[in-house]
């Protein structure tokens, strides 16, 4: 079956698919995406990941170019024409085209497209041994919590990790670490609470991470949302990430240093199967 996107009111084959080359995403990277898991042909926390889209267009003044009732529809549409069970939805909404200028143009048409993708789900092994990160600076601009597709800070950073065998680059401004290329960034200390830094225009709210926290308080989980040091982290009992496509995942190795034990934690491991079956309630879908 050939691969479906949506592009401004149009299914076209993938391979067909294009927008103007005086869109202002191309141009300026003047726009927002939003990223959503789907299992068993349903979407994993649609209404939240709709909810950062909406909020995002608001601080960059770009209007909604569909209602979220007409977006849905489109997605499902999508899911049944690529046939597919499992995978992710990438939603993009530019200003749309216009004149190269700087300032924002008037009366422009904001362009969506939207795209599906295989399920970036972790490897088995890296779910249960955990993985290896790497920290990098931070060299973003200061609007982090805005889900820009500007992201030439968070790839080269990626790129850093995936040339010393790294799954993710943890961003440090200063000695304070902030959140990964693609990822929330979290520690458990040695009397259990988990950390990780608050949710401020100094990063991108996850919505995977509001949900992990939300759970790990409903159970008893102490959780502290404040920033945390560089001696912090390599001190930790426990660390991982949280992400759309990647759910929970341990973090045993930072930098070469060994985390804790060297293996996935207690707390990290009944955080997974928390989300695990906040998934499956959803979904029906079983990890």
């Amino acid at each position: 079956m050939a691969k479906i996107s949506y592009v401004n009111g149009s299914y076209v084959h993938h391979a067909e698919a294009a927008v103007h080359i005086e869109d202002r995403g191309y141009q300026f990277s003047d726009g927002i995406y939003e990223y959503v898991a789907f299992y068993n042909r349903k979407m994993v926390d649609a209404d939240l990941h709709f909810k950062r889209l909406e909020r995002s267009l608001k601080e960059l003044q770009i209007t909604m170019p569909v209602s979220i009732a007409a977006l849905s529809i489109i997605i499902r549409e999508l899911i049944e024409r690529n046939g597919r069970e499992d995978g992710g939805i990438y939603i993009q909404i530019t200003r749309g085209v216009a004149k190269r200028d700087h300032a924002f143009p008037k009366n422009t048409k904001p362009a969506l497209v939207v795209t599906i993708s295989a399920s970036k789900l972790p490897s088995a092994e890296l779910i249960s041994k955990g993985m290896k990160v790497i920290t990098q600076p931070d060299t973003r601009w200061a609007r982090r919590d805005i889900k820009s597709i500007s992201l030439l800070g968070n790839i080269m950073a990626k790129q850093a990790a995936t040339e010393v065998q790294a799954r993710e680059a943890w961003l440090v401004d200063g000695v304070n670490v902030m959140e990964g290329s693609a990822s929330n960034a979290y520690i458990v200390t040695k009397s259990g609470e988990v950390v990780t830094h608050p949710a401020t225009h100094a990063i991108l709210g996850g919505i995977t991470r509001d949900v992990v926290l939300k759970l790990a308080r409903a159970n008893k989980i102490h959780v502290s949302e404040r920033v945390f040091n560089t001696v912090e982290m390599v001190d930790a009992a426990e660390a991982f990430m949280t992400s759309t496509s990647a759910n929970v995942l341990p973090v045993v190795m930072i930098d070469n240093r060994r985390i804790g034990s060297g293996k996935p934690g207690p707390i990290t491991l009944q955080l997974q199967e928390l989300y695990a079956k906040h998934i499956t309630e959803q979904t029906g879908k079983q990890f």
